[in-house]
């Protein structure tokens, strides 16, 4: 009787050498760069206990603060969905033009991928310090550098997308002579539109706790709050503030993944 010999794997495979191997070089990276940049790593682990006084301090949030700050959350909200409409509806004009599977101009393309990569470049604490210096303080330089902002998040995101659609409806409308505007709200919108939901509640949700930190700056909504606690090392406040916070991050994305099984 015959015995079949299971043939023996090389010794890198036997020995996990490479798994080793890359762990390494990741230790030796993360060593080097901690090295370079000044990080002090044993201060981090030193001062574990401030960190979990600091949660102690926050376990007990002070609930009668909640009702002082419902109306400068519901400004946060109001400012991020405005500014995260305005940009997004800018967005798509631009997302289109950037395609490269619609747009075969590559000068046109290569110009409208510059400016946004120029608006992604700008911070956003950068800009609501502009904005804040032009507008004042209040929820107008808010909502400006919210706009600013989706516009470059969701155009990246959105041309993306369109380069990856199929072909096929847009050269059956095109053989039947259809213009570029019937082409793009027929063929290109209806396989996109799931997507688009997704990342515009996606960047809403980001524009939700982005303008809590824009509120250090003046530009309103639930950050001075933030930053008054803070300063205050009121701590109580501080997690009322972050839970109502998560309360509303929570339900946008309940409302996301809702729309998504819709829209499928």
């Amino acid at each position: 009787m015959m015995t079949t010999q299971v043939p023996r794997r090389p010794w890198l495979q036997r020995w996990h050498v490479k798994p080793i191997a890359w762990t390494l070089v990741i230790l030796i990276l993360l060593v080097a760069s901690s090295r370079m940049t000044g990080v002090d790593v044993g201060m981090f682990f030193g001062n574990l206990g401030q960190f979990t006084d600091l949660l102690v301090r926050m376990s007990r949030p002070a609930w009668d603060y909640l009702p002082i700050i419902l109306h400068p959350l519901y400004e946060t909200i109001q400012m991020a969905i405005l500014g995260t409409t305005i940009g997004a509806a800018f967005a798509v004009p631009f997302a289109v033009l950037a395609a490269s599977n619609l747009v075969h101009n590559r000068w046109l393309r290569g110009i409208i991928r510059l400016i946004l990569d120029l608006v992604r470049t700008l911070p956003d604490l950068l800009l609501a310090a502009i904005f804040v210096a032009i507008f004042g303080i209040g929820s107008t330089a808010g909502v400006v550098t919210l706009a600013i902002f989706s516009f470059g998040m969701v155009s990246k995101l959105f041309y993306e997308v369109i380069e990856t659609i199929d072909m096929g409806p847009l050269e059956a409308l095109e053989s039947v002579g259809a213009n570029k505007l019937t082409i793009i709200w027929y063929a290109v919108l209806p396989q996109i539109m799931n997507q688009f939901v997704s990342y515009f509640l996606y960047t809403l949700e980001i524009n939700v706790r982005a303008s809590t930190v824009l509120g250090y700056l003046g530009a309103g909504g639930i950050g001075v709050f933030l930053q008054r606690s803070l300063n205050e090392f009121n701590y109580s406040q501080t997690a009322v503030i972050i839970l109502a916070t998560l309360v509303v991050v929570m339900v946008i994305d309940g409302i996301s993944n809702h729309l998504r099984r819709v829209l499928l």
